[in-house]
């Protein structure tokens, strides 16, 4: 009744209790007495030793059987014991083409997000193997999720390896049974290199080096994570040459554009210090483009016409996979036509539920069907003669590959990590250092002016400001606007001239106002002149109006300034007043005189 000597002697105590008696094929015993408790208590121990001996001996024989890999484990999809016991391949082509097609998309695309992306735009279901229910032992199909993503990618049976003893089960202090994943030192057994599997076993240890690079990406060091779609060349690959660290990209929004900025911020999150530095990102990754155009270039033709190769690859796995779901949907309308012309037509029980079963299988032919011919119609499209032409086109311009705004952001950073490790940034000064180590352990070191601020970027041009300060001799505010929008000019925010700008401009730069201008060379005010020839206001405003004194607008409001007069100017009105007959004024010889038509 009991496997362990704590449940035999608690036994034991309720048996005591309830003064039960205890037997067994040698005798009957009362646990309430003594002799009779320490008997049974040594059987009880010697009854568990029995139970330890036993599963000790059954573990070294899977132990030993295991390290010879000659143990029947359950096979994950895509392999079958044969009738030999051996293990092989299963014949099911659709299962085998559709993993295959996964592990190529893998090595494609460097991440498995990128690989789920993948098989659900390309609408291609994954296999699985039931383990329970009623449908055990059966595969299964539908759509591939990221769990099982790594799943596959951690097995090594897909690379033709036996091994067992990869976890370890033990007991929390809450009675709970968990699994947790063991270091490959200490697997019980591993046999890598076996005659049967879907990649090799260099593609295997590959593929686990790109998973541990792309979980760097949450790690304390943040190193190597897989590349995004955002346009940032270093992602992943800048280091702050102040602390060390690994640097962060950050976006802000600028004309519509996505502008990357390197931070060094880890400390300063964590620590609540100001950050190491700061740098913009969009000229130095213009920079690093240009080495990476330089270093790549003797290269051109052979990697592009790599790509247009593996292209097509792809295209036609992808066209055999969808060929072998519609064969399967096939077989199994078929598989059920036969079934139900076999069955009696009277037993309508039976009849009903397999014609039914008929019919949804002649559904999934249809809908097998119209996926293949969508998915074919959208890679025939894709590429095209016109493509192939631009394909090859492009293998002898590498740098218009790289410029392409067709090419994926994700793409051009694939590039930059086949031959970078990583970049050094130091910002000093007015300056920016980048330290770029390759590939096999060559660096080189680029120096580049600090990238402008955005008030530099959104700063006008000098020219237009000397034109500014040119025209203010001359005209005001608004009429230099209409001048500089007639001539083409445009502000540093590139939108057209208007008075506020000119008006901005001027005061940005301390140039002095048209009215400041005209002051400087003595010309006063409608009331000042009044006061100096003591007139009334309104006839200095007609003398202006007919020429007899000079006068020029000082700003859009159309305030008027008059030039000061001189010695010889008109300072005693005679006759009638000037402003009744204004359009009889006719001026004498002399100089002091003023006369009127009547």
């Amino acid at each position: 009744m009991a496997r362990n000597s704590m449940d035999w002697h608690r036994l034991f105590e309720i048996c005591a209790l309830t003064e039960t008696l205890i037997v067994d094929e040698d005798g009957l015993y009362d646990p309430a007495h003594f002799n009779d408790r320490l008997l049974l208590g040594l059987k009880g121990t010697m009854s568990e030793a029995e139970l330890h001996v036993l599963r000790a001996r059954l573990r070294r024989g899977i132990v030993n059987k295991a390290r010879r890999g000659e143990l029947e484990v359950p096979l994950p999809v895509g392999f079958v014991y044969d009738a030999a016991g051996r293990v092989g391949l299963d014949p099911d082509r659709q299962v085998q083409d559709t993993l295959r097609a996964f592990f190529q998309t893998f090595r494609r695309t460097g991440s498995a997000t990128a690989t789920v992306k993948a098989f659900r735009t390309e609408q291609i279901p994954f296999p699985r193997r039931a383990r329970y229910g009623p449908h055990q032992g059966e595969t299964l199909w539908g759509r591939l999720e990221h769990s099982r993503v790594l799943w596959v990618l951690h097995n090594p049976r897909y690379a033709g390896a036996f091994f067992f003893g990869r976890s370890r089960q033990r007991h929390t202090a809450d009675a709970r049974l968990v699994s947790e994943r063991l270091p490959r030192e200490e697997w019980t057994a591993l046999i890598p290199n076996a005659p049967v599997g879907y990649i090799t076993w260099e593609d295997f240890e590959e593929n686990q080096r790109r998973l541990h690079e792309n979980a760097q990406a949450n790690g304390a060091d943040r190193r190597r994570s897989p590349p995004r779609e955002g346009p940032a060349l270093l992602q992943g690959l800048a280091v702050c040459g102040i602390c060390g660290d690994r640097m962060t990209v950050r976006y802000h929004r600028r004309q519509a554009t996505a502008w990357p900025t390197y931070v060094c911020q880890r400390r300063g999150i964590a620590q609540a210090e100001p950050i190491c530095q700061s740098i913009p990102g969009r000229g130095l990754d213009h920079a690093i483009g240009r080495v990476l155009l330089e270093t790549v270039t003797p290269l051109t033709l052979e990697i592009t016409l790599t790509v247009q190769q593996e292209l097509q690859t792809r295209l036609d796995e992808t066209d055999r996979l969808h060929r072998r779901a519609v064969e399967r949907a096939r077989y199994e309308a078929d598989l059920a036509r036969r079934r139900y012309l076999q069955v009696d037509p009277a037993n309508r029980l039976v009849a009903d539920e397999l014609e039914a079963h008929w019919y949804r299988a002649l559904q999934q032919v249809t809908e097998a069907q119209e996926i293949y011919e969508r998915q074919r119609q959208a890679d025939r499209v894709a590429v095209d003669a016109e493509a192939r032409a631009r394909i090859l086109a492009l293998a002898t311009d590498f740098p218009r590959l790289w410029h392409d705004p067709h090419t994926p952001d994700r793409e051009r950073k694939r590039m930059v990590r086949l031959l970078m490790d990583d970049v050094t940034l130091i910002k000093a000064g007015d300056g920016l250092t980048a330290h770029v180590r390759f590939r096999g352990g060559a660096t080189t070191t680029l120096t580049l002016a600090s990238a402008l601020n955005a008030w530099q970027l959104r700063e006008t041009s000098t020219e237009i400001v000397a034109l500014i300060d040119h025209f203010l001799d001359r005209y005001a505010d608004k009429d230099i606007a209409t001048i500089l929008n007639a001539r083409g000019y445009l502000s540093g925010t590139g939108q057209p001239f208007q008075r506020g700008i000119v008006k901005h401009l001027r005061h940005s730069h301390g140039l002095r106002s048209r009215c400041e201008r005209l002051r400087a060379r003595g010309m006063l005010t409608r009331d000042e002149i009044a006061r100096r020839l003591q007139v009334s206001g309104a006839t200095v405003k007609v003398w202006g109006q007919h020429g007899l004194l000079a006068r020029s607008v000082c700003n859009d409001k159309g305030e008027w300034l008059y030039e000061a007069p001189g010695p010889n100017a008109p300072v005693k009105m005679q006759g009638r007043r000037l402003s009744d007959r204004r359009s009889g004024l006719v001026l004498s010889d002399q100089p002091n005189e003023v006369q009127y038509e009547t």
